[in-house]
């Protein structure tokens, strides 16, 4: 290679956007953070929206800061999944695009398999059913709000929305579409069957581009408006989980990984879906990742538990440090009460320590009362969620896995990493931390021709980055306390 590729790499998360430069220079990827920026829901007249039109402005001041940084070669850009803009026949918004924790859904899937039953429908897709899903936001409007869809041309998901509004070019990322809902699995586009019954217009889909194209340049306004040349910008894995996958530091063909964010994302990688009865049952999912390879992987809350407890008690005027709820945690007596991290009263935003003191009192369990019982609880309920996964996911694949690989935010807690290998009773490598960043930026360099495939970048992101083990401890009283938070949920 004649000179270090730099890759600019946008990461969005539910309360967070960072732009990171990656240079690569032929043996490892050196992450730059050159903008951070707070990603901040919105609610009006009881409607909870995304600021877009911000975050496309802290997208600008990302490429400007990138620029002073020493420049970039390509853009890529990943996000959270099924959320969506909806944009007329002149490319305008229609309405500001609203959040997945919106209470729009509530009642929509219900809704839906009075017209596709759910066995149909998960044969169809393979997707794991969730209120939020895109699928079901549409729903909502075609059911209350009608004349959006009426006046909508084009849906763009959030990543695609942000590299048209970058490019002018309108395209819909692979691994991104599947979270909708509306993909069928055997054809790999969009369900005309799905469209069809729930009324969906058919017009509102762009064509389905696959991980790692290039769709398009920064366009004339963009490059006069931040003093940049025009650079390609990649549809990377817009769906942050499956960037996030494409950075597993595995040299193993069965893998199987935990990404530890506000949502857990739990589970493999497969040459091909897998759905029937048992992956319906246990609600698994089977998303599109690079090279159309399967994620096969369970939704999971995660660290969202955490995060909005911590606001909650900083709305009261008590503000503590995760270190400090991590501490707290520590000095409480272990095992005394569970939840199940994916109940819905967990979902929406609010008073997370409450709802948790009312799923123990309605469960006949001890009812934690101080902040460490409470969060015990959370990091408790959470890893044991883990290995309930980890035994589903297992059955369904019929192999057996000797590690689980950390990935993201999540590995900075190290007390949850601890918890995971005791709850599970195999090791866990934690790391990379960045792995989303590093997937998104592994696929601009396979798009550029500076890495050969996503084996390869895998070996890179080996290299570039820091692994810790966890091993199991107090195995046997983990396997005690399993039996206690199966009946506890159950």
């Amino acid at each position: 290679m004649q000179k270090p590729i730099r890759a600019l790499a946008f990461d969005f998360g539910a309360s967070s956007g960072r732009a990171i430069l990656g240079m690569f220079d032929g043996e490892k990827i050196a992450l730059t953070e050159v903008h951070r920026f707070s990603n901040d829901p919105v609610d009006v007249h009881g409607t909870t929206y995304w600021d877009t039109l911000r975050l496309f402005f802290e997208i600008k001041q990302g490429i400007l800061k990138a620029k002073l940084a020493g420049g970039f070669d390509c853009i890529g850009i990943d996000t959270w999944g099924v959320d969506f803009g909806l944009l007329d026949e002149f490319g305008c918004l229609v309405e500001n695009p609203i959040h997945y924790r919106d209470l729009r859904t509530k009642g929509m899937i219900e809704e839906a398999f009075k017209v596709i039953p759910k066995e149909e429908f998960y044969k169809k897709t393979g997707i794991q059913f969730m209120e939020l899903n895109t699928v079901f936001q549409l729903l909502s409007l075609r059911k209350y709000r009608p004349h959006i869809l009426e006046r909508a041309h084009r849906l763009l998901f959030t990543p695609d929305l942000f590299a048209y509004m970058l490019t002018g070019e309108m395209h819909t990322e692979y691994s991104i579409a599947t979270t909708s809902q509306m993909i069928d699995i055997e054809t790999r586009t969009w369900s005309g069957e799905i469209l069809d019954k729930f009324g969906i217009p058919r017009r509102l889909f762009t064509d389905i581009v696959p991980s790692g194209t290039v769709t398009g340049q920064l366009s004339p306004d963009v490059c006069r408006e931040c003093g940049v040349e025009p650079v390609p910008v990649i549809a990377v894995c817009g769906h942050d989980t499956q960037s996030a996958i494409s950075a597993v530091p595995s040299s193993e063909k069965d893998f199987v990984f935990l990404s530890s964010g506000t949502w857990s994302l739990f589970g493999t990688e497969l040459d091909a879906p897998i759905v029937n009865e048992k992956s319906l049952e246990i609600n698994v999912t089977n998303e599109g990742g690079y090279g159309g390879v399967t994620g096969f992987l369970k939704n999971i809350i995660g660290l969202w538990l955490i995060q909005e407890s911590r606001r909650q008690w900083a709305r009261e005027g008590q503000n503590y440090s995760y270190a400090d709820l991590e501490r707290l945690a520590l000095e409480s007596k272990p095992f005394r009460c569970f939840i199940d991290p994916d109940a819905p009263e967990f979902v929406p935003r609010g008073d997370i320590p409450q709802r948790v003191r009312d799923y123990c009192a309605k469960t006949g369990q001890y009812v934690p009362q101080t902040v460490g019982e409470i969060m015990r609880c959370i990091y408790e309920s959470l890893a044991m969620k883990y290995r309930q996964t980890l035994e589903k996911i297992s059955a369904c694949t019929e192999k057996t896995y000797g590690v689980i690989h950390v990935i993201g935010g999540g590995v900075k807690d190290t007390l949850l990493c601890r918890m995971t290998a005791n709850a599970c009773g195999v090791p866990v490598k934690a790391g990379p931390i960045e792995a989303t960043v590093l997937g998104n930026i592994a696929v601009q360099l396979i798009a550029e021709g500076a890495v050969r495939d996503i084996a390869e970048a895998r070996q890179i992101v080996s290299r570039s980055e820091t692994v810790r083990d966890y091993l199991p401890e107090d195995v046997d009283a983990w396997r005690e306390a399993f039996a206690a938070y199966t009946q506890a949920t159950a």
